[in-house]
């Protein structure tokens, strides 16, 4: 049973790799198999649907990853905006650790190519923006903010994070996401309901 998992996680693995660097149309089923180092079978085994459902599945673990990471940070701060600082400058190290190649944002890949490809995976994107952001301002909520005050400074963080990991990998430079974390007290201590 395990070396069925490790197959469809090395198949996985080696398909958000290729997408996320390289695009989705410039990524074909061959250079997968051939990348995961995992017989041609397996591939449709785990994925009969072929690349379509393999992008999706890519697209909510990829959701879920960033989750997990979101309530590590919001279990470890009391404060809200001293989580999202935290997140923020985690982003910017691990941008750096791998000399931004390789560290493709999410939004780039799927707004760019995956929304206009098919109406499931821009669902699927969509899906991840909204539970990215669900995260976030159900953690304001429970720090005392007014929901509807919270779900904008949801929008705003998300906005704010993949803005500035996209100028920080365009630039390779750490500097836009350290200069987002210097904003999010701001952000949410301080801006006011739209």
């Amino acid at each position: 049973m395990s070396e069925k998992i490790n197959t469809r996680q090395i198949i996985l693995e080696t398909a958000a790799r290729l997408f996320f660097t390289r695009g989705y149309h410039a990524t074909g089923l061959s250079q997968i198999i051939k990348e995961s180092d995992c017989p041609k079978g397996s591939l449709y085994y785990y994925f009969p649907d072929g690349k379509e459902e393999l992008a999706l599945e890519c697209i909510n673990c990829t959701r879920d990853l960033v989750i997990e990471k979101w309530s590590s940070k919001f279990a470890e701060f009391d404060e809200p905006s001293d989580a999202v600082q935290s997140f923020v400058l985690d982003m910017a190290e691990d941008a750096e650790k791998c000399n931004y190649k390789g560290y493709m944002p999410f939004s780039f890949w799927m707004a760019v190519e995956t929304s206009s490809i098919s109406e499931k995976l821009r669902s699927a994107g969509q899906a991840v923006f909204a539970a990215w952001q669900a995260v976030i301002s159900d953690r304001l909520i429970a720090a005392g903010m007014e929901q509807g005050k919270a779900k904008e400074i949801g929008v705003v963080i998300i906005s704010l994070l993949e803005g500035a990991l996209i100028l920080t990998l365009t630039n390779r430079d750490k500097q836009p996401l350290l200069t987002a974390a210097k904003c999010v007290p701001y952000v949410i201590n301080q801006c006011p309901s739209f």
